[in-house]
């Protein structure tokens, strides 16, 4: 029967610890020393010493799981994966959740906001010329592509890494033709029936993002038995299904889809079980900044003031071993995490 496995018993380093008694997680700083299997809807743990005891898929997700994820490269950047890293957001959108109509139609602006960013820590700049939250209006691709292209193409005359966030084919030409290194599909390439194409044809970077119904839109509520694995699962058909078109397993980065037809208990469980993940074998990323949940949890906090809970967030991502954090916030979310770093390095040298 099938199962799955997902990294607990975190410690600070492995400098203590009997050797083979903990293992490495994706390569990065996180050390743990146990499993959670999951299988049949029942949950047990065992030590990673164990996991050779559970057979051959055992055996598979381990080495997925510990395996260092390879450098992405940008253009002339190259982004290790081997700490978090921070994606800014920049949407040139009127009607975007948290950030929409900030520039209007003034793409210098935009772009410097990007290039600001980008000083401040981000080591890329998500744009996005759609909105994506629950209910917004379709937008014609001939107008996404006014809005982002003249961003795109300031931002690459920086230097700044630019990943686009868009779900057509068309955008995506527009945008990597213009200097943009990393496509951001919420659909993960299934809105648009050219979008794998386009994507396999450049060979460049991209992100799948889970969600229940990615051609209507990504909101439906699903009823999932088990968020956590379920979740896993499409997104490991999709990679086999991208990887089988032509995608380098290597540039795929995948993302669970917080906010995205789930539930608050259901985002809640995804963000406590993100090292399932890695299981993967591929980098995560992570875009819980300013989602509605952190309202939920505090008194329906508008979304201008959820900094304290998109900063809980992606430092629960960073210790569960998260490559890419997508915030709005990105000199406050820098800070946090060169903290935590700070915290890791002295835990991983002992004393």
């Amino acid at each position: 029967m099938r199962f799955h496995l997902r990294p607990v018993q975190f410690v600070d380093s492995a400098v203590t610890q009997a050797d083979g008694a903990v293992a490495r997680l994706a390569g990065g700083l996180q050390w743990f020393a146990g499993y959670e299997v999951i299988e049949a809807g029942k949950r047990r743990t065992i030590p990673v010493t164990a996991v050779a005891t559970l057979g051959e898929h055992a055996v598979r997700l381990h080495a997925a799981i510990t395996a260092p994820r390879p450098p992405l490269h940008l253009g002339e950047r190259t982004l290790r994966l081997d700490q978090p890293l921070v994606a800014g957001i920049l949407n040139v959108t009127p009607d975007s959740f948290s950030d929409g109509g900030g520039y209007g139609d003034d793409p210098a602006a935009a772009a410097a906001a990007g290039v600001d960013m980008a000083a401040a820590g981000a080591a890329l700049i998500d744009l996005g010329g759609e909105s994506t939250r629950p209910g917004a209006a379709a937008v014609w691709e001939g107008d996404e592509i006014a809005r982002i292209l003249p961003v795109v193409e300031r931002l690459a005359r920086s230097g700044t890494p630019v990943s686009i966030d868009t779900r057509k084919a068309a955008v995506m030409r527009a945008a990597l033709a213009a200097g943009a290194h990393i496509v951001n599909d919420v659909s993960a390439l299934l809105w648009d029936d050219e979008a794998l194409g386009v994507v396999a044809a450049a060979a460049c970077p991209v992100v799948l993002m889970h969600s229940p119904d990615p051609k209507q839109g990504g909101h439906a509520r699903t009823g999932y038995r088990d968020v956590l694995t379920e979740v896993f699962d499409w997104l490991e058909a999709r990679i086999a299904a991208v990887v089988a078109a032509g995608v380098d397993r290597a540039r795929i980065v995948v993302d669970p889809g917080i906010g995205f037809g789930k539930t608050l208990a259901e985002n809640l469980a995804l963000i406590n079980g993100l090292a399932i993940f890695h299981g993967l074998g591929c980098a995560i990323m992570l875009g819980a900044s300013r989602k509605r949940m952190i309202g939920a949890l505090d008194h329906e906090a508008p979304v201008a003031e959820r900094l304290g809970g998109s900063l809980t967030l992606a430092l629960k991502g960073a210790e569960a071993g998260v490559q890419i954090l997508r915030v709005h916030d990105v000199k406050a979310s820098v800070q946090a995490l060169r903290v935590w770093r700070g915290l890791r390095d002295q835990a991983l040298v002992g004393g």
